[in-house]
């Protein structure tokens, strides 16, 4: 089979489509066609050797997936050769196949194409983790998204809306705005100018948001800190920014707010039930049309310098997906 592989760390151009073994199908797991790999931002700082946990060499990024059942370990009764499914496996879906436990599997909804499904487990899986075990977010809370263009910060946009948010979409340009606008956000703001602060306190009569959901991280936290609302929430949920800033305590003890880390992979795996009952509502949310799942660009397997280099240059606009 063809799988794209890593064998150094550095920039997308090093890596090789290369054929290779098909994936051992061991106890528990299942083998599956892959027909669409969502890509993530740590997906870019694990091939580049920066991201804070790192597979040995060669291996295959990609850690988001839909695909067909092509084999299931004898102990797996839940799957059968055939059904359509999506999940999450940290890496490995940039590929004709992924083996992956069986128990990461949700059924694809039947009306869901493959690359939208490819895109559900980690932006939504996170986006809702943090909005709701991490932030308690409430109807009629302000809150404001960085990235909100971006894939989790997209989906942060739409499920705000969802739980009842009057939600701020702030983006790096106008293009990116209006995506985040037809999401759902009722106000956009622009911060390419390095203004943030003064623009978010102007949409909420001086207060500051409620909760502040920042994937970005960099410069941009620092203004973060000080338009937190008092007894506000600000989740740490990445550093696509490139720098991970210093937090400024005083700030902590003056807004008597909270600074709220995010880890959705060790959520998902302390607390499967927990997980599982996020995912219920995540797919009712979809069929209630209140998620929409925007893939902004596709690409074939064949073209995945070009599918990298979308995110590694901030140039993507919700999801970047490559077609097998």
């Amino acid at each position: 089979m063809k799988a794209v592989l890593c064998e150094s760390f550095g920039p997308a151009e090093n890596l090789t489509l290369a054929e290779v073994n098909s994936p051992e199908l061991k106890p528990g797991h299942v083998i599956v066609d892959v027909r669409s790999c969502a890509l993530n931002f740590p997906d870019v700082l694990m091939v580049e050797g920066k991201y804070q946990s790192l597979p040995p060499f060669p291996f295959t990024p990609g850690g988001e997936f839909a695909g067909v059942v092509n084999a299931v370990a004898e102990d797996v009764t839940q799957w059968q050769i055939g059904d359509e499914v999506f999940g999450g496996c940290g890496h490995g879906a940039m590929a004709e196949q992924v083996s992956v436990a069986a128990k990461v599997l949700r059924p694809k909804p039947a009306n869901m194409a493959f690359a939208t499904a490819s895109g559900i487990s980690t932006t939504y899986g996170t986006s809702y983790y943090a909005l709701k075990q991490r932030a308690n977010l409430q109807p009629g809370e302000t809150l404001l998204v960085l990235g909100a263009a971006g894939g989790v910060g997209l989906a942060a946009v739409e499920l705000g809306k969802a739980m009842g948010a009057r939600v701020i979409a702030a983006a790096s340009s106008a293009q990116k705005l209006a995506v985040a606008k037809q999401a759902g956000a009722d106000e956009l703001i622009d911060y390419s100018d390095g203004e943030l602060k003064d623009k978010v306190k102007a949409l909420t009569e001086g207060r500051g948001a409620d909760v502040i959901y920042d994937p970005v991280g960099g410069p941009l936290f620092d203004q973060c800190m000080r338009c937190i609302n008092w007894n506000g929430r600000v989740l740490i949920v990445g550093f696509v920014g490139g720098d991970i800033p210093k937090l400024p305590t005083n700030l902590i003890l003056l807004k008597s707010c909270q600074v709220v880390g995010v880890f959705y992979g060790a959520f998902s795996g302390r607390f499967p039930a927990e997980n599982e009952q996020n995912f219920a509502e995540i797919i009712d949310l979809f069929a209630a049309g209140k998620l929409q799942g925007l893939v902004g660009a596709e690409y074939a397997l064949d073209n995945f310098v070009a599918a990298l280099n979308c995110l590694s240059q901030r140039r993507a606009v919700g999801k970047v997906v490559v077609n097998i």
